[in-house]
């Protein structure tokens, strides 16, 4: 059962904490997390497949809309209905109480020819990895999204945005982090083929990767290591469960500071502030919105006519195709599709 399941999490977490970290114990540490990701990797399939707490939900099934998704996580009462209002001019109610917000509300904010849905989600609390107030239906609604705003109060402590982080990172998001290049392949027969193209000096050798295999019950597999990596970027390879996307933290409620707090602010990464009651700062956000999300703007020209730069297509920049662009304009396209030219200096 579930309350098995987070028994155990609990205890090997604690024995993780117990243990020294030293040269000689990562093989151990490297274990345990590994035991911690398998656990936490059947919590989620029992909850989706049993349409308990992993699953949607009611009013947690949004229909995905527009050309990308983007979603507001944040603890309760630090803006997100109002940011939601703000942005798209859908109306999500914002009282001064906590969890005003029980379902998901769904927005679209039109910028640059895109038309990007914002999703205000309820707010999240210690423990949502665990299904602590509705927190794995809000982290699932999460999964979905293309980039995550995660919106924090200037006026609460630092530690808020750690504990999203690690409630996220226990459903497998992570956060403005590349898929590590590590080519993993699962074989039935002929033992464990380790290779690694750069030399390893954060804990990872043949040994271990053998003994995490072992945990999740694989014998045989092909492993590539192009780069120096850690213990963790093997194991979420190996759970294949993993979903990289990238992330803003929003610094909401900036009026209530002072000129000197904000200069500190402004100085940390994937940072940006805002006030979305007096609508400070939005164009900017909206500008690092586009920018994280790495979109593209493809425009159609008819022959002999100048481009139509009022409708662009939108695809993703990170791996665009011209069947992808086909399927948005309409799914019988591609049958008749012989060849396309196209120019720009976005092609290649």
């Amino acid at each position: 059962t579930t309350m098995a399941q987070l028994a155990k999490i609990a205890e090997i977490e604690a024995e993780y904490a117990r243990t020294q970290k030293n040269k000689a114990t990562n093989g151990h540490l490297g274990l345990l997390k590994a035991k911690i990701a398998k656990l936490r990797r059947e919590m989620l399939t029992e909850g989706s497949s049993s349409g308990g707490g992993g699953g949607g939900g009611e009013g947690f099934d949004v229909k995905k809309a527009g050309d990308t998704r983007v979603g507001l996580v944040g603890f309760p009462s630090v803006g997100k209905s109002t940011l939601l209002t703000t942005l798209t001019g859908t109306f999500s109610e914002a009282a001064s109480y906590e969890f005003t917000t029980l379902t998901a509300i769904p927005g679209t904010l039109k910028y640059r020819g895109a038309k990007i849905q914002v999703l205000d989600l309820p707010g999240i609390i210690e423990g949502a990895k665990d299904g602590k107030g509705r927190g794995r239906q809000v982290i699932s609604a999460a999964r979905t999204c293309d980039m995550i705003l995660i919106v924090l109060d200037c006026m609460k402590p630092v530690t808020h945005k750690r504990i999203i982080e690690q409630e996220l990172a226990g459903f497998g998001i992570r956060l403005n982090q590349t898929p590590p290049e590590i080519v993993f392949r699962k074989k039935d027969k002929g033992g464990v083929n380790y290779q690694e193209l750069v030399p390893q000096t954060k804990g990872l050798s043949r040994d271990q990767c053998t003994k995490i295999l072992k945990e999740f019950r694989i014998s045989s597999a092909d492993i590539v290591l192009r780069g120096d990596y850690d213990v963790d970027a093997f194991i979420d390879i190996v759970n294949g469960d993993c979903k990289y996307m990238p992330s803003l933290y929003v610094m909401n409620k900036i009026d209530q500071l002072t000129i000197e707090e904000l200069d500190i602010i402004d100085q940390m990464p994937h940072h940006v502030p805002i006030s979305s009651f007096h609508k400070w700062n939005i164009d900017m956000l909206m500008e690092e919105i586009w920018n994280y999300l790495q979109m593209m703007r493809i425009y159609t020209k008819p022959k002999g006519q100048i481009p139509d730069y009022e409708e662009p297509v939108v695809l993703h920049a990170t791996r665009p195709t011209v069947e992808a662009f086909c399927n948005r304009l309409h799914r019988n396209i591609m049958k008749e599709f012989l060849h396309a030219w196209v120019w720009g200096s976005s092609v290649k």
